[in-house]
C-alpha cells in the first residue's frame, strides 16, 4: 500500500464474518498516550499504540519538539516524559497530515508553551473547521490565529500566561473539550469545560491515570493548572471505532458469529452498540474488566434480521465516528432509518452525509441527505463503483457493503485506511470478507 493516492479496493458479493480477532487499538487513545506522556515527568511504555499515520504523526511532532520517543524490543512505545514545560521548538511546522484529533488538541497544549509554532495538514485537514477551538483559546488568552475561513495552518505565539475560563460547548465535542483542559494545564486557577451531552471522556480519565486531579459536576468538567504529570505504563484497548465494521458486517451476512477481543467499551463511546441492539443486532458483551481507567471486554455478534430505526438524538455524540458503518446496517434493514442532529458529520475528513448518500445510491438504494442526517430505506445492495473520497471510513463502510451486494463494489482511493486501521484489508479478508487491493486501472463490472 506505497502508492498511497491510488489504492482501490474490490470486494465481491457473499461471505459471513467468523472467528476470533483483535482490532487494532483506540486512535483516540493512542493520540492521548503520546501527547500526556511526553509532557508528564519520567517513563511511560504504550502498550498496543495504534501505528496508524494519524497517530503516527502526533508521535512525530513531539519528537520534533524534542521529546526522546522509542519502541522497545517488545513493540512497545516508550516515552521519556520532559514535564508540562519541557518541550522545546521545532525547526518548521508541525505537519499533522489528516489528523484533526493531532490539530485540535495540540493547538490547546502547545497555546501555552514559550515558543511559537505553526500546525498544518494535509488538504483535507486544511479544510476543517478549527474556529470552535481558536475562539475560546483566545478567551483564555492564547494567541492563536487561522486564515480567513477558520481553517488551518493555525499559528500560535507564546504568550506571558494563558488564564482560566468556564466554557459552555455549542456542541459536544471531545476534541474541543480535550483542548481547552490541555491548555487549563498552563492556566493560571480553574478551567471548567461544560456539555450539552456527554462526549468521549479519553483525556479525562488519563490525565486521572497520570496522576492529575479532574472535578466533575454534571456535565462539567474541571481542572486548575499548575500541576504535574506522572510517567506511567498505558494499555491501549481494541478500538470500537475500528470494531464498528464488523459490528456492522457481521450483523448483516447471515450465517455469521465473530468475537472480537480486548475491545474498549468506554460508555462515551457505545452508541454505535446502543443503535446497532436497537434496531435487532445480537450483540454480547462479556469478560469486562478495567485497564488504567479504560473498561474493556469481549464482544460476540452473530448475525440477526435488523430493521429500519428514528436514531436517537443523545446517541449521536457518543457514537459521532461510526455512522458511515451504521448507515450500511440501515441499508441492509427492513424498513426505514432517520437520522437529524449531526450536522457535525459534514465536516469530518469528508461530508460523511454526502459521501454515504451518493455512495448508497450507486449501489441502488434509496438514500436522500438532510443538512444534519439522512434519510436511508433498507433495500437490495447492487454493484457499483464508489468514491471514498480519502476518507477512511467512508472506505471501510462500503467494504462491509460487499457482505450483502449483488456484485463487484470497486472502492476508490482508499491509501487513508491506513490513518485508523493499518491492516484492515488483510484482517477483513481472514475473517471472510472478500476483499483485495486493486491497481488504479481496475475497472468495475458495474462501470464497463
Amino acid at each position: 500500500m506505497d502508492n498511497k493516492q491510488h489504492i482501490n479496493l474490490q470486494v465481491m458479493p457473499g461471505g459471513k464474518l467468523t472467528g476470533n480477532i483483535r482490532v487494532p487499538g483506540d486512535k483516540s487513545i493512542s493520540h492521548r498516550a503520546i501527547m500526556l506522556g511526553a509532557i508528564a515527568e519520567g517513563i511511560t511504555d504504550i502498550n498496543g499504540f495504534l501505528k496508524g499515520t494519524d497517530c503516527l504523526a502526533t508521535l512525530d511532532a513531539f519528537t520534533q519538539m524534542g521529546v526522546s520517543i522509542k519502541e522497545t524490543n517488545t513493540g512497545q512505545i516508550q516515552i521519556e516524559g520532559v514535564g508540562l514545560h519541557g518541550l522545546t521548538a521545532p525547526n518548521g511546522p508541525l505537519n499533522l497530515g489528516n489528523s484533526g484529533t493531532s490539530m485540535r488538541l495540540l493547538a490547546g497544549l502547545l497555546a501555552g508553551q514559550r515558543f511559537p509554532v505553526t500546525l498544518t495538514g494535509d488538504a483535507s485537514l486544511l479544510r476543517r473547521p478549527m474556529r470552535r477551538v481558536t475562539e475560546p483559546l483566545a478567551l483564555m488568552g492564547a494567541k492563536i490565529s487561522a486564515n480567513e475561513q477558520g481553517t488551518a495552518p493555525l499559528h500560535i505565539e507564546p504568550v506571558p500566561k494563558l488564564q482560566s475560563i468556564p466554557y459552555a460547548l455549542p456542541i459536544a465535542s471531545a476534541q474541543v473539550k480535550s483542548c481547552l483542559l490541555l491548555a487549563g494545564l498552563y492556566a493560571q486557577g480553574t478551567t471548567c469545560v461544560r456539555e450539552p451531552t456527554p462526549s468521549r471522556d479519553h483525556t479525562e480519565r488519563m490525565l486521572q491515570e497520570l496522576g492529575y486531579a479532574i472535578q466533575y459536576r454534571d456535565l462539567e468538567t474541571c481542572l486548575t493548572g499548575g500541576g504535574t504529570l506522572q510517567g506511567h505504563a498505558i494499555n491501549v484497548p481494541g478500538d470500537i471505532s475500528s470494531a464498528a465494521f464488523f459490528l456492522v458486517g457481521a450483523s448483516i451476512a447471515p450465517q455469521s458469529d465473530l468475537t472480537l477481543q480486548q475491545v474498549g467499551i468506554n460508555p462515551t463511546r457505545l452508541g454505535i452498540v446502543h443503535i446497532l441492539r436497537a434496531m435487532g443486532a445480537n450483540i454480547n458483551i462479556s469478560n469486562v474488566e478495567k485497564r488504567c481507567g479504560e473498561p474493556i471486554a469481549d464482544i460476540r455478534i452473530q448475525s440477526a434480521k435488523l430493521h429500519g430505526i428514528n436514531i436517537p438524538k443523545e446517541l449521536i455524540p457518543v457514537a459521532i465516528d461510526e455512522f458511515p458503518a451504521v448507515f450500511i446496517a440501515a441499508a441492509c434493514a427492513e424498513g426505514k432509518t432517520i437520522l437529524h442532529g449531526a450536522s457535525e458529520l459534514r465536516v469530518k475528513e469528508s461530508d460523511r452525509i454526502q459521501a454515504m448518500a451518493d455512495g448508497l445510491n450507486n449501489l441502488g438504494i434509496v438514500a436522500k441527505p438532510y443538512p444534519d442526517g439522512i434519510y436511508i430505506e433498507g433495500g437490495k445492495i447492487a454493484s457499483g463503483t464508489i468514491l471514498s473520497l480519502g476518507d477512511h471510513r467512508i472506505a471501510m463502510a462500503f467494504a462491509i457493503a460487499g457482505l450483502r451486494a449483488a456484485g463487484e463494489i470497486l472502492i476508490k482511493d482508499c491509501a487513508n485506511v491506513h490513518t485508523s486501521f493499518p491492516g484492515f484489508v488483510e484482517l477483513a479478508a481472514s475473517i471472510g470478507l472478500n476483499i483485495k487491493v486493486l491497481p488504479s486501472n481496475h475497472q468495475s463490472q458495474a462501470d464497463l
